[in-house]
């Protein structure tokens, strides 16, 4: 990791062992820059007071190994990040004015991105994230990573039926909240359907009765002009003296008929003639038969205007395009199958609760499953972390795990009590701890002090290391308040925990820094005007002088050296 412009560091390059890393250093020298430094590659929030004074901005880039299989490289991936040789090249940019820009792979990403990817690469402990460890959902997720599958499949399969039963559920709120709105509309279909089955209209029906209304209504003149015109095409027989087309033509075909053959054009003219004869016959006879048939009939024509003033009636309620009977027809259709699906919501309702009871039973069996399993994992876990506590000079603490559930009237029924649940179960889980014989299980956020509650913290990630272990450890001072065979102990932990996975470890103990594989020393100079900070890694004699300088204050102290070559080679007999 290389950092510039970073508080007092001006320009440094962190190398992190593969094992455990002990970063060391005098207090203000710049040790939580180092940490920053990690925390803003991991998302961390961007501040512009991080800048060094007179920088135009700080810069923070890393090298993170990745298996190219894991969550995390197949999330950058997404991000449209490269890997270079498996490993992820990150960078954070924050200016003097407060900006901030990520880059994974060499792809532009938000700072989010980097969150995401860090909760699958590094597990960050510190003073202010061991606080993490007092709430009850972080230690229910302690114990559920701790028993592994004998969890994970029942709590999978708890998640499916409870996602089932909140889809279920709100759906069926849904249907009831409605309830009231849909049985108005399905009256308002009810009544429009039976208006318009009343009516019983036909297609094209408004369009007939508007032709037969018009010739109703002008039946009389309609006959005249009829007669009319069959008199002046066939003759009128009470004008005797009166001349017909129909004689005309006839005696213009006589005519030429009678000399035809002299000339064919004639003869064409002829031929064209008597279908004019016969044509006028036929219009007179269709104009005799019209008038015959014309009914002026008024009650007709009155029967004709109240069925139109029907359909009227239905146009202007149920035609909203202007398309008369045949829109009505077809709103007809669409508000019967509207209405098959709203009588349909009770059989929906009975359908859905019945589900979310069956649901409800299923997610009862789930969780006390669920019960089951944690509770085995607890004993275990416990037994686990009091092992570890024992190792870490507390001797005589006991650590249990207290599993139980909250009753509610709206719950699920467990062994014959109405328990609150929710995504991950019924469980409550809380650690207790006895710190010595004879004091009550207390929960640790109540019965542990910062120096305990740093082993506990500590004791449950070795507990975790041999199972699940997670790429990448960092703990900042977690050895606060802790000494002496303490802090021995802590350190063999940590060495341990490093065996399964990178620990990187921020600490003022020379007991705990002497068992790194790779101890870093954050030093900084002063020249009058800048204040810079190095880090380097320390070998042979610069260790012991700094692991010296750790427990007397004194660098050349042989009284201080002889202690940490002691150290030294006690981790290293423990390595």
């Amino acid at each position: 990791m290389r950092i510039r412009s970073l508080g007092v560091i001006d320009d440094a390059v962190v190398e992190l062992s593969p094992g455990f890393t002990a970063v060391t250093g005098e207090t203000g020298a710049g040790k939580t820059m180092v940490v920053t430094s990690l925390g803003l590659l991991l998302g961390g929030r961007a501040d512009a007071a991080l800048v060094r004074i007179g920088a135009k901005a700080a810069v923070v880039e890393g090298r993170i190994t990745v298996d190219p299989a894991s969550p995390a490289a197949t999330r950058a991936e997404e991000a449209g990040a490269e890997l270079d040789d498996g490993a992820l090249l990150v960078s954070r940019t924050i200016s003097a004015e407060g900006r901030s820009r990520a880059h994974v792979g060499g792809r532009s990403v938000p700072a989010s991105l980097l969150g995401e990817l860090a909760d699958d690469l590094v597990a960050v402990h510190g003073q202010t994230d061991q606080q993490g460890l007092l709430r009850p959902a972080r230690q229910r997720q302690a114990l559920d990573r701790y028993a592994g599958d004998a969890v994970a499949e029942p709590l999978a399969a708890y998640q499916r039926t409870y996602k089932r039963l909140r889809e279920v559920t709100a759906e069926l709120d849904e249907l009831t909240r409605l309830a009231r709105e849909r049985a108005q509309e399905a009256d308002l279909l009810r009544f429009g359907l039976d208006e318009v089955a009343g009516a019983e209209p036909r297609p094209g029906e408004d369009t007939e009765l508007a032709a037969e209304a018009e010739r109703l209504g002008h039946a009389e003149a309609l006959a005249s002009a009829a007669s009319v015109g069959h008199a002046a095409l066939a003759g009128n027989p009470e004008d005797p003296e009166g001349v017909d087309a129909a004689t005309l033509v006839a005696g213009a075909h006589r005519a030429l008929e009678a000399v035809r053959g002299h000339d064919p054009a004639l003869a064409a003219l002829t031929d064209r003639l008597g279908e004019i004869a016969i044509l006028v016959a036929d219009v007179a006879g269709e104009l005799a038969g019209y008038a015959d048939n014309l009914d002026a009939d008024p009650l007709r024509l009155a029967a004709v205007e109240e069925r139109r003033s029907v359909l009227a009636q239905l146009t202007r309620k149920y035609d909203e395009s202007g398309e008369g009977v045949a829109a009505v027809l077809a709103w007809a259709e669409q508000s019967a199958a509207r209405l098959a699906d709203l009588d349909g919501d009770d059989e929906r309702i009975d359908a859905l609760t019945a589900e979310r009871d069956e649901l409800r039973a299923e997610l009862a069996s789930l969780a006390g499953r669920l019960t089951d399993a944690r509770t085995k994992a607890a004993a275990r876990f416990a037994d686990a972390v009091t092992a570890e506590l024992a190792e870490l000079a507390m001797p005589h603490a006991r650590i249990t795990v207290e599993i139980g559930q909250t009753d509610d009237e709206d719950g699920i029924g467990i062994e014959g009590r109405t328990v609150a649940f929710g995504p991950y179960g019924a469980d409550e889980v809380e650690l207790h701890l006895a710190p010595h014989p004879g004091a009550p299980p207390r929960p640790i956020a109540k019965g542990a002090s910062g120096g305990e509650l740093s082993r506990v913290m500590l004791a449950v990630e070795v507990v975790f290391a041999g199972s699940d272990p997670v790429p990448t450890y960092l703990f900042d001072e977690v050895d606060a308040g802790v000494g002496g065979k303490a802090a021995v102990e802590v350190g063999r932990r940590l060495a341990r925990l490093a065996k399964s996975a990178q620990v990187v470890v921020v600490t003022h103990l020379p007991q705990v820094a002497a068992f790194a594989d790779r101890q870093l020393l954050v030093e900084k100079t002063h020249d009058g005007s800048v204040t810079s900070s190095g880090v380097k890694v320390l070998d042979g004699e610069e260790r012991v002088r700094e692991l010296s300088r750790m427990l007397a204050g004194l660098e050349d102290s042989d009284t201080a050296r002889a202690h940490a070559e002691e150290l030294l080679e006690t981790a290293r007999s423990a390595r």
